[in-house]
């Protein structure tokens, strides 16, 4: 048999090549430092390349923001690198969010969301029923 034909070995490679990690803190804005240098320090022990990582460490800043304010208790980043794929999901304790109101001016609010998009592969938002879950993805080559 050769190494091509082995699921079990193509399970074990992949695996082998995912890393990740999990963070809880208080859902308040004094805890997004520690939410943007954990994946700082992390990316960077996973050699993630600096373009990449700076971006990576913007999303997580930016959605850590945002569930400092909408969550209620807790957020929770989990980063899982996994085949030239870097998993960046952000979740709270939060409700849904309200669209942003026409009155606010646009350079106030709602830029987050924007920056996210723009530097991600993808993102995609769901409510659960313990709050909200962000994730975001980027491609990586570590």
């Amino acid at each position: 048999m050769s190494a091509t034909d082995s699921p079990r070995l193509s399970s074990l490679l992949s695996t082998l090549c995912r890393r990740e990690a999990l963070l809880t803190l208080p859902a308040q804005e004094a805890h997004v430092p520690a939410a943007r240098h954990f994946a700082a320090d992390l990316l960077e022990t996973w050699s993630v390349p600096e373009s990449e990582r700076d971006s990576a460490v913007l999303i997580v800043d930016e959605l850590a923001a945002n569930a400092a304010r909408y969550g209620r208790e807790r957020m929770t980043l989990l980063l899982v690198l996994d085949l030239g794929t870097l998993h960046i999901v952000v979740s709270d304790s939060g409700t849904a969010v309200e669209r942003p109101r026409p009155d606010i001016a646009p350079d106030e609010h709602g830029r987050g969301t924007g920056i996210v998009q723009c530097l991600a592969e993808s993102t995609e938002i769901h409510q659960t029923r313990s709050g909200r879950e962000v994730r975001a993805c980027l491609r990586c080559s570590a």
